[in-house]
């Protein structure tokens, strides 16, 4: 008889269905968004901010509303489910690349935006800069964002994230 291994529940559920526009990929979530079981729930954290000042939500959503997004062909997943905190507390094997092919390959968004450079490093397998990327996941084309969290806060630049929006309503 094979080893029973036990998978915990994932940290936040993935935010993923067919015919999305827009998938944000980030790489694990932080202590408050684990404690609120939301995405980027720590009030330093310019995600939800800049989703409104760019215009792919209506109004300023709060963090316990992400359901909602899918309804506006949005969603939402992160490299590490099973594991929470800074990037630089997260063990070497908690980023799933694999997994999050197969969940980009099975749900196709038209565009998966990695939420950080370092989340674009993991999943890519190399450096990136910001913007759309030159290779695709299947079908997928890949962009690189800022960083949106408070401690990211000396690399922000909301020009990528207009170029991401503008990208997603063309």
């Amino acid at each position: 008889m094979g080893t029973l291994v036990v998978i915990p529940d994932p940290i936040l559920p993935d935010l993923l269905r067919p015919g999305l526009r827009l998938v944000f990929c980030g790489t694990a979530a932080g202590r408050r968004s684990a404690q609120e079981g939301a995405y980027y729930a720590h009030p330093g954290n310019m995600f939800w901010r800049t989703l409104h000042t760019v215009q792919l939500t209506p109004r300023l959503f709060a963090p316990v509303e992400f359901t909602l997004l899918p309804a506006l062909g949005i969603g939402l997943t992160d490299l590490a489910k099973h594991h929470m905190g800074n990037d630089d507390e997260l063990p070497r094997d908690a980023f799933d690349v694999d997994a999050l092919k197969q969940r980009i390959a099975r749900h196709a968004p038209r565009v998966l935006a990695f939420t950080s450079k370092a989340a674009a490093r993991a999943a890519l397998g190399r450096s990136a800069g910001y913007g759309l990327q030159a290779e695709r996941m299947g079908e997928t084309q890949l962009f690189v964002l800022p960083s949106p969290s408070g401690q990211a806060r000396g690399h922000w630049d909301m020009a990528p994230w207009q170029a991401l929006a503008d990208l997603v309503r063309t």
